[in-house]
């Protein structure tokens, strides 16, 4: 379907690399390390996971469109996490995000056949990252999980100044790889930062949608396994 495409471009958080998965993993050995079961009367950690991660997306999606700055997001996820919890904000230990932060970024649980693909993938296009992370964590996330491998050009939205779904980044994108829209493709979990931004500069798009979500009638291809691109290219 897409054989005559010469440049694929890659998100990376939840398209790549599980951030949910690693961001659970990370947050349950952190949530008793600094005892949030007795702070929140919580045996386990599910009901903290699980409202960081309701906060954590919704902050994401107004960092995408610059409605927010990097150190709002990082405050407000776990600020409105106690809130939302029934606890001070103010009780948030410093310490707990510092540590996240460090520990996070070194986890490597990937969506199932990432690697096979992208080898697969490399060995007949251009291969490139487009990512809303931040520097530091996607340098670390790449180098951890050995991904740096694959990617002909990594662009870092921090880096660049502009975030997905903005047409600059994208625009961005294609001169420093040469790439041509009509020729270029992008493959990403966010229908609006990936999959409508870059319709929205005339490169294709493939939802990735491991969680089998509504599509869209905007959204012309999507897949749920990373696996289903060795069918597709």
């Amino acid at each position: 379907m897409f054989q005559h495409k010469k440049d694929i471009f890659f998100d990376l958080d939840h398209t790549i690399w599980d951030f949910d998965k690693n961001a659970a993993e990370t947050l349950h050995e952190l949530f008793f390390k600094y005892q949030f079961d007795k702070l929140f009367n919580h045996q386990t950690a599910d009901l903290f996971i699980s409202t960081y991660t309701t906060n954590n997306h919704r902050l994401w999606n107004l960092y995408h469109h610059g409605k927010i700055d990097k150190p709002t997001l990082r405050q407000a996820r776990f600020g409105d996490t106690f809130s939302q919890l029934g606890v001070d904000p103010l009780l948030f230990p410093s310490d707990f995000e510092e540590e996240y932060l460090i520990m996070c970024p070194q986890k490597t649980n990937l969506f199932p056949n990432a690697h096979e693909t992208l080898s697969y993938l490399k060995e007949r296009y251009n291969l490139h990252l487009i990512s809303n992370g931040f520097k530091e964590a996607c340098e670390v996330k790449l180098m951890k999980s050995n991904l740096e491998q694959y990617f002909e050009h990594i662009f870092i939205s921090e880096l660049v100044g502009v975030n997905k779904p903005d047409p600059k980044i994208f625009q961005h994108a294609l001169r420093a790889t040469g790439g041509v829209s009509a020729l270029s493709i992008m493959v990403g979990d966010s229908i609006d930062a990936d999959v409508r931004g870059a319709q929205n500069v005339g490169i294709d798009a493939i939802f990735f949608n491991p969680h089998q979500s509504a599509i869209p009638i905007d959204v012309k291809h999507s897949i749920t396994d990373l696996g289903e691109l060795r069918q597709v290219f």
